[in-house]
Order: C-alpha cells, then structure tokens, then sequence
C-alpha cells in the first residue's frame, strides 16, 4: 500500500485527531509538538511549538489536497493563534509540508480560498517546511476515544467549502 504523511495544526490536537481519524483513507494519527524551539517538547514544556497531528494516509483513497479542503473545514483558519477558547501559539493554524508538491497544493488551496470569499477573513495559516515532531505523551493520544465528552472547538462547518 502506498503511503504518504501530512503534518497540520489547527488548536487543540484532540479535536483535529478525532475528525481527521475518521476520514476514508487514514490509516493513522499521531498527536504531538512541532514547529518550535524545545527540544524534546512535552505538553508542560513545548515552548513554540503548535499542538499538531502527523497524519498517515492512502493516496489512492484521499488526496492531500483533499486531506487540507477537510481541514479547512474544522477550525477556524482566519485566526491567529486561536481556536475557539484556546488562545496562544500552540493553537495556530500551520501546515508543515513535508515535500515541494505539499506546499505548492497548500499555497493554491488557500488562494483558491481566499478568492472564494467564503472564510471569514483572511487565511493566516502559516505553510512552513516540517520540523521535529514530538509525540505527545500517551493520555493525549486518542483523548476523545479515552473521553468521549472532553473539550473540543472543532466541528465541521458546511459553508467553508470551496465546491
């Protein structure tokens, strides 16, 4: 089977995970600490790193840029450093491309979007070459499988498409 690994960050990563698991084509979800300056980050001390999700999917079932339309979807990319009640750096919108043909995708999806003028406001994810990634500690891992009720912001909004 051909694979292929997305990195993103929309606020907190237990929301994220939990819509994103559940798309045809993923096989698999990873919470973690990426984009910043601790090494070895933990949820206590993860500096500027952003709660994100490393993704592992079949580009056969769904494409990246497919992956990126859904995740548009569930958080609010028009905010910087917040989503919903979580405010800060760990809760930015970030897309961290693991190869050319990511960024180039991701760069014509969000002019695509910004021209549609669907979104609120201005797209201010950021799109930057993929860095370390810490896996977060294992309580963090699966947390609305674990909790069912525990906290999300992220929730499909129907409009925010482009088709």
């Amino acid at each position: 089977m051909n694979t292929e690994k997305a990195i993103l960050a929309g606020g907190c990563f237990w929301g994220v995970e939990e819509l994103i698991r559940q798309l045809p084509g993923v096989i698999s979800t990873v919470v973690g600490y990426t984009g910043g300056d601790v090494p070895n980050a933990t949820y206590r001390n993860h500096g500027t790193h952003a709660e994100g999700i490393e993704i592992v999917f079949n580009p056969e079932i769904i494409t990246y840029r497919s992956l990126l339309e859904y995740f548009f979807q569930i958080h609010d990319p028009t905010t910087r450093n917040r989503q919903g009640n979580d405010v800060g750096t760990s809760y930015r919108s970030a897309i961290f491309y693991v190869d050319d043909k990511q960024r180039n995708t991701a760069e014509e999806l969000i002019a695509e979007m910004e021209a549609s003028g669907k979104w609120p406001g201005k797209i201010v994810t950021e799109i930057v070459p993929e860095t370390d990634f810490w896996t977060a500690e294992e309580d963090h891992q699966d947390y609305l499988q674990k909790n069912p009720y525990g906290y999300t912001c992220h929730f499909e909004r129907p409009d925010w498409k482009l088709n």
